[in-house]
């Protein structure tokens, strides 16, 4: 396959060329329409209570959206201010679309005890279409912070997931002007020209337009996230360095035994390109386990971010060979080795050092890992509110002055009790009781909704501790609960269940792949366990900052409490691939030299030798990427790009340089042993390429 692949793209490069240039159009052109599609409503699971309960109250008493208007700043008992609000209350009325908006200074609670603030709630009406919806909210939002106030906001309900979206496509674009220039200088010292280093960045481009149109394609069958922008394009844009990088480097190599360009490309492709198709694969099957949750925001992360590593991939393996066959004649070769001097002498040595000192080495590295990961057990998730935004954005300033100015609790979403036809008094008493202030509104058909408003958070302990009581105390009643508490429990439920099969889908994926392409049952396991410990150690730094507050402020947070439930799977499925990502980097140089030299221990060290460079640099701009879209300061950004920066450096560093060289000198030959049966499996079945001055016989794929 890869030997078809390199035939085409190094005869027909121009046709190549312009395939993926049709593409890129596509990508910015269509793909971009993404970001007016994007939703907020991540922890919603079909099939959960908290959903049918939604879907029942909607068919029932359809209500339109609300969003929320807030003037503070300035006394609001003024003479003028107070004919200023009422003027624009009046005009919000005679908006098409909006159902009610009453008036704050005869509606109770609607002022702030201290005088200096008052809120505006907007009520649209049911049924609206998407359009007409975003007309009567811009509209709606427009009159209402044309208040002459210091402080006026507006936000709320489906206008901040807009706002969101307009802040996902500017951090993206200020990630893009951030991170390509720094990505670039760094290509510029590894590479020592333009030319090399302009290279992976055409690919990143590709990798960028894939997940725009991806994304775009996913969003005409599911809902897609506000998150989805960042993490993807995150990726795209990292993987596509990283394979554009190992890619160039073989070439360079290659270029060394010959002068012909086109020939140098195959070798490329051959050699290093098995290695970007079992690491583009391996990424991939790491985020199939994110499909065995039935979350849409799950599943709908898993196919995208899954598509654009196969975009990349395929950018890597078609893109990049048509543009070296075109331009890599100017390319210089790499540097031959002085007589003498050992190629990659750093990492040689750290990979003898490790392998001499084996046990040492592990005995160091490991309980630092575990120490590292020491907070992860303590791990709470939670939906979050607006404090999760950048102190400038309009959605974190209303919340911010609300939290100034009225009682804690206010504005807080509350539990909602559907008690359908058929639920006695005594049940719907006791329910009621549960919570001080709790209001009832008949529904048509005989049924009910019962909403108490929880103390603290919308999401937190005691508010999620209230939808547990009241399942507790409906006994046999049909009687739902739904609201942002029960969607958090359902959601929390959804992930203890299927996270154990997730896990087993992706460990059975990868052993496989890792089987394919090493022809060893050891070396997977191996993998899966060294993998696990550098994760492990990431996510606990990240609870340690974002849920704990250690240091958070430097990163432009604060410590909330619980991480963002969308940060905890998308780190693990991520982060894994990545790792084997680097993995099979350095477990591809170690095959060709073991297959050369049929010797175990020095082909340790000859692999870390040969890819360590590589390894460092790609986890060097990748941990670039992820730093640069950090720069946005929403909390659940910043913790994927944490949790992934970490998991990327740790990996590369301490695992993969000192980790992998250890316990491959402790197993020795058996690191590649494998069932008589199965080796004859991989002999057969196992992909291979024909690489120049490489016997496949030599050495066997098992011992």
């Amino acid at each position: 396959m890869l030997t078809a692949l390199a035939r085409t793209a190094t005869r027909r490069p121009l046709t190549v060329m312009l395939l993926w240039g049709l593409f890129l159009l596509l990508g910015f052109g269509l793909g971009t329409g993404v970001f007016a599609r994007l939703s907020d409503n991540v922890p919603e699971v079909p099939g959960t209570e908290s959903e049918s309960a939604a879907r029942y109250l909607e068919e029932m008493d359809p209500a339109g959206s609300s969003v929320t208007g807030v003037v503070a700043g300035t006394p609001v008992a003024d003479a003028g201010l107070r004919a200023e609000v009422e003027r624009a209350v009046a005009d919000v009325r005679e908006v098409a679309g909006v159902a009610a908006v009453p008036d704050p200074y005869a509606t109770p609670g609607m002022i702030a005890e201290d005088g200096h603030a008052l809120i505006v709630p907007v009520t649209l009406e049911g049924g609206l279409d998407d359009d007409a919806e975003e007309r009567t909210l811009d509209a709606a939002a427009e009159r209402i912070r044309e208040i002459d106030a210091p402080d006026v906001h507006v936000s709320g309900g489906p206008l901040l997931g807009l706002q969101m979206g307009e802040r996902a496509q500017q951090d993206v674009k200020n990630a893009e002007l951030i991170s390509l220039p720094v990505v670039l200088a760094l290509l510029l010292v590894v590479f020592g020209g333009l030319r090399s280093a302009l290279l992976p960045l055409v690919v990143a481009v590709s990798g960028i337009a894939g997940a725009f149109l991806a994304l775009f394609l996913f969003s005409e069958v599911t809902d897609i996230s506000v998150y989805a922008i960042q993490v993807t394009t995150m990726l795209g844009l990292g993987l596509a360095v990283d394979y554009a990088l190992l890619m160039l480097v073989r070439f360079r190599e290659e270029r060394r035994t010959t002068e012909d360009v086109v020939e140098a490309v195959r070798r490329t492709v051959a050699a290093a390109g098995r290695t970007v198709l079992f690491s583009g694969l391996t990424v991939a099957v790491s985020l199939t386990g994110l499909l065995v949750f039935p979350s849409v925001f799950l599943r709908s992360m898993g196919l995208a971010v899954a598509a654009v590593v196969v975009i990349d991939m395929l950018a890597a393996l078609t893109l990049l060979p048509a543009l070296l066959v075109r331009f890599g004649g100017r390319i210089p070769p790499a540097k031959t080795p002085r007589n003498g001097e050992e190629e990659g002498r750093f990492f040689a040595r750290v990979a003898r050092f490790a392998a001499r000192r084996k046990v040492a080495v592990l005995a160091v590295t490991v309980p630092v890992l575990l120490v590292l990961a020491l907070p992860v057990p303590g791990m709470r998730i939670a939906v979050g509110d607006a404090r999760q935004l950048p102190a400038d954005s309009e959605a974190r300033q209303l919340q911010d002055t609300v939290a100034a100015h009225f009682p804690p609790g206010t504005g807080v979403s509350p539990v909602v009790v559907v008690a359908r036809p058929g639920t006695d008094d005594a049940t719907a008493d006791r329910i009621r009781a549960l919570g001080p202030g709790a209001t009832t509104r008949e529904l048509p058909g005989g049924g009910a909704v019962i909403e108490i408003r929880p103390p603290g958070e919308a999401d937190g302990a005691e508010a999620t501790a209230l939808v547990e009581r009241v399942r507790e105390v409906r006994g046999d009643a049909p009687v739902e609960v739904t609201g942002t508490a029960a969607r958090l429990v359902d959601f929390r439920e959804m992930l203890a269940e299927r996270a154990p099969w997730a896990a087993l889908t992706v460990l059975a994926g990868i052993v496989v792949l890792l089987f394919a392409f090493t022809g060893s049952v050891l070396l997977p396991l191996r993998t899966v366990v060294t993998t696990v410990l550098s994760l492990a150690a990431a996510l606990g730094v990240v609870v340690w900052v974002f849920q704990d507050g250690h240091l958070a402020g430097l990163l432009g947070a604060e410590g909330l409490g619980a991480l963002s439930l969308t940060a905890p799977p998308l780190i693990v499925a991520i982060a894994f691939g990545l790792a084997m990502d680097y993995e099979l980097f350095i477990l591809a140089r170690m095959r060709e030299a073991r297959l050369r030299s049929g010797d175990d221990q020095e082909a340790v060290v000859t692999g870390l030798s040969r890819s360590g460079r590589v390894v460092t640099c790609a986890a060097l701009l990748l941990a670039v990427v992820f730093a640069a879209f950090m720069t946005g300061g929403f909390s659940p950004i910043l913790q994927i790009g944490l949790g992934l920066t970490l998991a990327v450096l740790i990996d590369a560093t301490v695992v993969r340089m000192l980790l992998v060289p250890a316990t491959m000198a402790l197993l020795g030959r058996h690191a590649w042993w494998a069932p008589r049966p199965l080796r004859r499996a991989h002999e057969r079945f196992g992909v291979r390429e024909e690489q120049p001055g490489l016997p496949r016989e030599k050495v066997p794929s098992g011992v």
